[in-house]
């Protein structure tokens, strides 16, 4: 496939995100611009847009059954972009070369003080998008189960987080209601809704 982008130029640079300026030729042959956020610096998507360096994967989400209570693991974290509490899976940036499962074992034992246990590596998936009009953030789901008690005693100083483990009806009852959800967040809950425990074999 022809690269159709041509440049990047940053526009705004923050430890956590950024925006960029990239040049593109449409369809029709015409050089276009479009503003795409980031979680990457400047090099690293210019090796990935006009070098043809891999895609690095930035976050992990998980989607953990709670082995004894059998249990769906949410958070309800406040996001500032809403102003509001939003309910969302346990989910957090990969740090450097760290690889996705090492990421979602260490976020959620952050988020939620639980104990991953075991990956179903046949569920999970590398290389999702949540909106790519707009970014070129990419996370994995992964699928797995955990273990033991809810805790705060790890979590960061800017994470306001509550851990939310709901069975089927609770979930179903959730669902009813006009709360705040991530789009991922909603997804796995009708899922879980209809398949139970067979979600995460």
């Amino acid at each position: 496939m022809e690269n159709k982008i041509k440049k990047v130029r940053t526009l705004a640079e923050t430890k956590f995100l950024s925006l960029y300026d990239v040049e593109y030729k449409n369809k029709m042959g015409k050089i276009k611009n479009w503003t795409v956020a980031s979680r990457k610096d400047f090099e690293t998507l210019k090796g990935q847009y006009l070098e043809g360096k891999e895609e690095k994967i930035d976050a992990a989400i998980i989607a953990a059954l709670h082995v004894d209570t059998k249990k769906i693991v949410c958070v309800r974290q406040f996001r500032v972009p809403l102003n509001d509490y939003v309910y969302e899976l346990p989910a957090g940036l990969i740090d450097g070369d760290e690889k996705f499962d090492v990421a979602a074992k260490r976020e959620l034992k952050e988020e939620t003080g639980l104990d991953l246990l075991k990956i179903n590596h046949e569920k999970t998936k590398k290389g999702v998008y949540a909106s790519a009009g707009m970014t070129d953030e990419s996370a994995a789901i992964v699928f797995c189960t955990c273990s033991g008690c809810i805790s705060k005693e790890n979590l960061e100083e800017d994470e306001d987080i509550e851990v939310v483990m709901l069975s089927k009806d609770e979930v179903k009852e959730l669902l009813k209601k006009d709360v705040k959800m991530d789009m991922r967040a909603f997804i796995m809950l009708q899922a879980f809704v209809e398949l139970g425990e067979k979600l995460f074999d």
